[in-house]
């Protein structure tokens, strides 16, 4: 088999389509079909045509001219993905010329996501073997028929969102607070008007962050509060936008322990944090024009000796008394602190949290939709806007203080648990009065448009796509950069 390859999506009912030497309608005709239009993404594969190339024909599905741009984005996604996934299960083919033509920034994204496949398998060498000391190239290294920047912004947001799954695939050994901020600091080497600050467990007691320090207790692996700045904007004391992270980097559940079946999915409890580092690299990478501040508390959370009890009552860095319920819901005790210090500290326009928060979302939505509570209609509408353009969407949740009681009747201003009922919509409730400049006085607008995303449903896919293997996401790092893209 050829070691170059091209990628064709094909549209049934297109005439006089040619690429690179290759008419997709002619070699589709030599294949056996019904009478009904391929459906999106079937796929199939000519071997030494044009000569010395393979070429990869993937269907982008009936009446393609005649859908919506948001469905010909997710057309084109699967018909390129489709096509990665089939020829990269050949071993020689080492180049894909991609005819991205019907939108580049998709055909992108879709072929690079297709491409990865984590594995710490030691035959072959695995890319993300931590003992290696030069990378491994690429399986398949794409390119486009045509260059355009459309296709250069795609690659860096697909590699972003890989970089999430990576960080989220880790197992908890390789990937502790320590490594990932060194991790990260590593990643952004070399990027423009970024700065990167590493906070140890001393400063966040001095600020007095006992909420998050609550959840540190119980492992010897030191916690940390990653910070990353920075300045894109014409202004660079412009507002910025927020993004902050949950960083459990392990999750035992702690006192409160999980059931072992299954927990060492809890490696990715850190998917908050992976997600927003990487998109804000892909921010910093293509230089939008904005000023941008991101923070994440990380901390394995684990039963040791000196672990915090369920019924303890530590009091959070804007003061509030918080009763710990259940030690399991620890996420919304290393957010609240990290919320409150981001939003004080740097008073941005927008503050945007992202945590695999609960399970009650996974039952509510999936894994198709990340759940989104937010208090301004307009932050709602950007978001709701970047994640259909991405095809990593969003749906909105109540957040309501008619469910308030469920989290105020204990002996502090605050538990962390408010039973089964309605459980993703009490940690948002909690999370709120943390948020400093939503609390207003009548007649005047908050200072701050805040929106809390929970991932924990779109964390995982446990089936695979066209474009997406099983595992873990990486969820929402399109969206976000995207978001972060409809802002200027």
């Amino acid at each position: 088999m050829s070691s170059a390859a091209v990628i064709v999506p094909y549209d049934p009912q297109a005439t006089g389509q040619s690429v690179a030497g290759v008419n997709p309608a002619q070699l589709w005709s030599l294949t056996p079909s019904g009478d009904k239009a391929p459906k999106a993404g079937t796929t199939r594969t000519f071997y030494n045509t044009p000569a010395s190339k393979t070429t990869t024909i993937s269907s982008v599905g009936d009446g393609f001219a005649t859908k919506s741009a948001e469905v010909k984005r997710e057309l084109v996604r699967k018909s390129i993905g489709s096509a990665v996934k089939e020829l990269k299960a050949y071993e020689g083919v080492k180049e894909a010329v991609v005819d991205a033509s019907l939108d580049p920034h998709a055909a992108a994204v879709a072929a690079h996501l297709a491409l990865y496949k984590f594995t710490l398998k030691t035959s072959p060498t695995s890319p993300f073997d931590p003992r290696l000391t030069e990378p491994i190239p690429e399986k398949i290294a794409f390119s486009p028929v045509e260059s355009s920047k459309e296709w250069d912004r795609g690659v860096v947001y697909a590699q972003a969102q890989n970089l999430a799954r990576t960080l989220m695939e880790y197992p908890a050994n390789m990937m502790t607070p320590t490594i990932f901020t060194e991790r990260v600091k590593k990643e952004f080497e070399g990027v423009a008007n970024v700065e990167i600050i590493v906070h140890d467990e001393a400063w966040a007691e001095e600020k007095g962050m006992n909420t998050f320090l609550s959840v540190t207790h119980g492992t010897s692996e030191p916690a940390k509060f990653l910070e990353i700045h920075y300045k894109g904007a014409p202004n660079k004391d412009d507002q910025p936008l927020a993004f902050v992270g949950k960083g459990i980097t392990f999750d035992s559940g702690g006192i409160s322990l999980k059931p072992g079946a299954g927990m060492k999915l809890m490696r990715a409890d850190m998917g908050g944090a992976a997600t927003v580092v990487s998109a804000a690299l892909a921010i910093a990478k293509l230089q939008i024009p904005i000023n941008l501040v991101v923070s994440t508390p990380l901390t394995e959370n684990m039963p040791g000796p000196s672990a915090t009890k369920p019924g303890d009552i530590v009091y959070a860095m804007n003061g509030k008394s918080v009763e710990v319920d259940n030690t399991d819901a620890e996420g919304r005790l290393v957010l609240s602190d990290a919320i409150w210090y981001t939003s004080t500290e740097y008073k941005p326009h927008t503050l945007i949290d992202v945590a695999t928060l609960t399970g009650a979302m996974m039952i509510a939505l999936g894994e198709i939709f990340s759940g989104v509570f937010s208090t301004s209609d307009e932050l709602w509408q950007k978001l709701y806007e970047a994640g259909q353009i991405e095809h990593d969407r969003f749906w909105r949740m109540p957040l309501d203080d008619e469910f308030g009681p469920q989290i105020h009747s204990s002996n502090a201003d605050l538990q962390n648990t408010g039973g089964r009922p309605a459980g993703s919509i009490t940690a948002a409730l909690f999370l709120k009065p943390h948020v400093n400049g939503l609390e207003v006085k009548d007649g005047e607008e908050p200072s701050i448009k805040w929106a809390h995303i929970d991932i924990a449903g779109t964390m995982e896919a446990t089936r695979p796509g066209p474009y997406q293997e099983k595992g873990l996401t990486g969820r929402p790092v399109r969206a976000l950069i995207e978001y972060a893209r409809l802002l200027t």
